[in-house]
């Protein structure tokens, strides 16, 4: 069973930075395309940034030049570093990272990390 941990959320100044991590376990045959989703109250989620296989990366306008997708492969961890952060970015962030496995190739969510942008 794939599980996604994710970590790094919290609460912070406007202009201050957070880096969000998401580590998959299982016994993984492939990994492609990962992502960095976010919801926040009263919203739809939405694409933060995506990193394909070949270290592509797409951003949302209203975060490109501030944030950064990375991905390790050897570890199966995609990162999300967040800094300029503003209270719109308040929200809570999702991984979303699509993987092959001994039943298939399916995607898979974490369970979220709340991100709070506040004075």
């Amino acid at each position: 069973q794939v599980q996604l941990v994710e970590s790094g959320g919290g609460l912070v100044q406007p202009g201050g930075s957070l880096r969000l991590s998401c580590a998959a376990s299982a016994n993984i045959f492939d990994v492609y395309a990962m992502a960095w989703y976010r919801q926040a109250p009263g919203k739809q989620r939405e694409l933060v940034a995506l990193i394909n296989s070949r270290g592509g990366t797409n951003y949302a306008d209203s975060v490109k030049g501030r944030f950064t997708i990375s991905r390790d492969n050897a570890k199966v961890t995609v990162y999300l570093q967040m800094n300029s952060l503003k209270p719109d970015d308040t929200a809570v962030y999702y991984c979303n990272v699509e993987l092959t496995v001994r039943a298939g190739r399916s995607v898979y969510w974490g369970q979220g990390t709340q991100v709070t942008v506040s004075s």
